[in-house]
């Protein structure tokens, strides 16, 4: 009974934010964030972008599994935060994550997470990935897969100046960064997930803002972690419901190795859900097209299937 009045209140959240309406995009420049790249050309190469979140802790050793499947898989590897447990420390950095997803920390394009933030500024992420992260205190950033762009956000939006409401740094930075690179398909990727049906944390209804940027764009795919197990939905509009014209597909991927969450009453729209298996999702981009896998570790069950660009 818990769980069905937590997932119904969190559905009156999202609700009740999605009656604002959609917001028009800004007409002043960026205010912060990486200068954009110019855009992707149509015919660029297939790539791969294989990752997940959740990932490292010294007081356990699943992350070492997700991290040798990395090992065998090519392209650009992503993270979808909480990649160091518990408090995103410099040494939590080095000892934990560095001997396994760090390995690939070359070909990493990270997301930051809340466990990053018990970290003072998220000082620990930041001095880690460098570059790769974005401008320390914002961690939003945008580059090209192939001919893919991809949108970095951060959904802490307690923390992250401005939050993330219509009209943040965050939000005009995206929907600015969206109209600059009018590809035929897009990835977005942040921490915590709008639609989840976890029995542990419910949806973060404050990016719901984001998400209807997004929407807005075209965007094709969301992928997010904070809950640590596999979930898939179908494509979805700002209020939650099914849109298989231009719908936004999430996947919560929270499987990169700590402790395993269950689930509660399904959220509507949710077609797979895996408890209890630690794994990677890969993403094979084309020009106008995604196939995905969910690729387990040793003797868990997998997912796949196939997507085509808006």
């Amino acid at each position: 009974m818990a769980t069905r009045v937590a997932a119904a209140c969190a559905a009156a959240v999202l609700l009740a934010l999605s009656a604002c309406g959609t917001d028009s995009p800004p007409t002043d420049p960026p205010p912060t964030g990486t200068p954009p790249s110019s855009p992707a050309p149509a015919q660029a190469q297939a790539v791969t972008l294989v990752g997940a979140g959740d990932i490292a802790s010294c007081a356990h050793t699943a992350d070492t599994g997700t991290a040798d499947l990395l090992d065998d898989i090519p392209g650009e590897v992503f993270t979808l935060g909480d990649n160091a447990y518990n408090n995103g420390t410099p040494e939590e950095f080095a000892r934990c994550y560095g001997p396994t997803w760090g390995r690939h920390r070359d070909r990493t394009h990270p997301v930051i997470g809340n466990h990053e933030y018990h970290t003072d500024g998220a000082q620990g992420y930041f001095d880690y990935f460098g570059r790769s992260a974005g401008r320390p205190g914002e961690g939003w950033y945008s580059y090209a897969a192939g001919a893919w762009h991809v949108v970095v956000l951060n959904s802490n939006c307690d923390v992250v100046p401005g939050g993330c409401a219509a009209g943040s740094a965050q939000e005009r930075w995206l929907r600015a960064d969206l109209a600059a690179h009018r590809t035929r398909c897009a990835v977005a990727m942040w921490h915590h997930p709008l639609f989840t049906s976890s029995a542990v944390h419910p949806p973060t209804a404050s990016t719901l803002p984001l998400f209807r940027a997004l929407h807005d764009s075209g965007v094709d795919v969301l992928l997010t972690g904070h809950n640590h197990q596999y979930e898939r939905f179908a494509p979805q509009d700002p209020r939650g419901a099914r849109d298989d014209r231009r719908g936004i597909r999430e996947f919560v991927v929270g499987t990169g190795g700590d402790t395993k969450y269950g689930f509660g009453t399904p959220t509507p729209h949710s077609e797979k859900r895996l408890a209890g298996t630690p794994g990677v999702l890969r993403l094979d981009l084309t020009a106008d097209a995604y196939e995905w896998r969910f690729v387990p570790v040793s003797g868990g069950e997998g997912d796949a299937g196939r997507g085509t660009c808006h």
